[in-house]
């Protein structure tokens, strides 16, 4: 694009964002934006992923920017589209993974007389977001998408949100070209606040990490391995970050959130020095904020994030700091300082080894041998893609996450996230084993994700595992209000059924000799396939609970 072309808004807005490096968008179209779409038609730098619900294509554009570290990108047309593309945007906002929703809108001369499907999405997504904005002026398009770019990967990553008026989208401008593409901007670690973290953990009796979140990547990872093995610090992910290290290290001590290992949990409570690096230390890394309180009385609290907001918004930290996780990483590794390795690391690990190891139950169907079963037949970086329901506590107990990444999985526990992250996965990796895990809940969120699966060649597996009830409320419901189930129960239909009509391959499984057979036959295959688990709804949870327990506790 030179100096003096004239284009339309719709034109320049896609030439910006390939001048960013952006390279593939999920959208499900609209008249609002069709200038976008003509564009598009003569972009072959993007890949357009045509999807069947927007919240579908949010939660893909989320997936695809935490294993990118750049904006995942999402279009959706006004009202409905913008209203159900909103929980993407609230996943990435909470996962802190940096995304893009642009929203077609309506023309700016109909702005604020309700018109057709008209929303004031700046009022409706400040909250969700980290900025919401409207591009009145095509002129300005290349200011507003630098922008927009460098608030979603800057600091703690999330989500930005832009409308674009259709009629400025087709209005023709000159003179303006794309911005150079922006970085994350570098923080390094205070030289002198480094050595004051080191030397707190250095002059522990009992210190332990938890990691994974804001920013984290590859770098990060590396680094963080390298430094905690050498000290033999014990290393605890936050809740479904459990690709933070390498859970094959010497250090790795497990993962919080629903359902920890009950040693972790100890050695968390007896631990005089914390040193938490990337995690905002959420409500379920911190079971409700018990685990770890605002206060934490009695513990040294070492806070490193990128962004300066995060540090003190909820605990008081002793020593906070403001850095890149992969900066931070790396000066930590080459910390030269002689530290008397800690013993400890190497024992939580061990005691991690052992509760990921399955028992024997007397189920028909034991989830706890399919994952370890899964774990014997799939490569070792193959993608967990996971949405929210108590089935997904069988595999963040079971599995081991070596690679990076490898783990999709919302922070926000979302629902129907799976099959569209693994989707994406698939799209961005072909060459790695992709495994979307739902329950039947949970599936049915999302599950007509499966022809976009089909419709883009994608080869994924969808292990679908059925109770025939929403089983983590269930869970509670006995547990509060036993014996008296209401609004739990699902009727569902006949999945393997369901995914042979998208053009799928699947296999109903009963038990968990039929499991490891139907796994097995699902690796000799290529495509879509799915594994319809179908288990009795007293196998409640990774944890053990039961109804028949629930229910005698309550009666005892």
């Amino acid at each position: 694009m030179t100096q003096t072309q004239t284009v339309t808004g719709g034109r320049l807005l896609v030439d910006c964002l390939i001048a960013q490096g952006c390279d593939r968008i999920f959208t499900v179209p609209g008249e609002s934006f069709l200038a976008v779409l003509d564009a598009l038609h003569d972009s072959p730098e993007i890949d357009t992923v045509v999807c069947r619900q927007e919240g579908g294509a949010a939660f893909m554009a989320c997936a695809d920017g935490t294993m990118t570290g750049q904006p995942g990108v999402c279009f959706v047309t006004r009202g409905p589209g913008a209203t159900n593309a909103s929980i993407g945007v609230h996943v990435a906002m909470q996962d802190s993974q940096p995304m893009i929703l642009f929203i077609g809108d309506v023309d700016r001369g109909m702005r604020d007389r309700e018109g057709f499907q008209e929303v004031d999405f700046q009022a409706m997504f400040a909250p969700l977001s980290k900025w919401a904005a409207r591009i009145d002026d095509p002129a300005r398009i290349p200011e507003y998408i630098a922008r927009a770019w460098s608030t979603a990967i800057s600091g703690r990553p999330g989500p930005v949100v832009l409308a674009l008026p259709e009629d400025m989208l087709l209005e023709p401008v000159t003179g303006q070209t794309p911005r150079p593409a922006v970085t994350r901007p570098a923080q390094a670690v205070c030289p002198d606040a480094l050595g004051a973290a080191l030397e707190l953990v250095g002059e522990a009796a009992a210190p332990i990490a938890i990691i994974g979140g804001a920013g984290w990547n590859a770098k990060a990872r590396e680094h963080f391995t390298r430094f905690a093995e050498k000290i033999g610090l014990p290393v605890a992910g936050a809740f479904r970050r459990q690709d933070a290290i390498p859970n094959s290290s010497k250090v790795w001590a497990g993962n919080l959130g629903y359902g920890p290992n009950p040693k972790l949990v100890e050695r968390i409570k007896l631990a005089d020095v914390v040193l938490v690096v990337g995690a905002r230390l959420g409500e379920a890394t911190t079971d409700s904020y018990t685990l770890i309180t605002p206060e934490h009385p009695g513990q040294t609290l070492i806070h490193i994030h990128p962004d300066p907001d995060e540090l003190g918004r909820v605990y008081r930290p002793d020593l906070a700091i403001c850095a890149d996780m992969a900066e931070f990483a790396e000066a930590a590794a080459l910390w030269c300082d002689d530290v008397i390795p800690f013993d400890a690391g190497e024992l939580a690990h061990a005691e991690w080894l052992d509760w990921t190891t399955a028992k024997p139950a007397a189920y028909r169907l034991d989830m706890a041998a399919c994952v370890t079963a899964m774990r014997a037949a799939l490569p070792d970086d193959s993608f967990i893609c996971n949405g929210a329901g108590n089935f997904s506590g069988w595999w963040h107990r079971y599995w081991h996450y070596n690679g990076f990444p490898c783990q999709l999985a919302p922070t926000a526990g979302a629902m129907g996230y799976g099959v569209p992250a693994a989707v994406a996965a698939a799209r961005r990796f072909p060459d790695r084993t992709v495994v979307a895990l739902a329950g039947d809940g949970d599936f049915l969120m999302n599950g007509q994700e499966l022809a976009t699966a089909a419709q883009y060649g994608c080869n994924l597996l969808v292990v679908l595992v059925d109770n025939g009830a929403y089983g983590t409320i269930r869970m509670h419901q006995e547990r509060e209000f036993p014996e008296r189930v209401s609004a739990t129960t699902l009727a569902n239909p006949d999945f393997a059924a369901l995914a042979r009509a998208f053009g799928g391959w699947a296999e109903r499984v009963e038990t968990t000799a039929q499991f490891t057979a139907a796994l097995a036959e699902a690796q000799a295959r290529e495509g879509l396939r799915l594994l319809h688990l179908v288990i009795d709804v007293e196998q409640l949870s990774a944890g053990g609970a039961t109804i028949s327990g629930l229910r005698a506790k309550a009666g005892s």
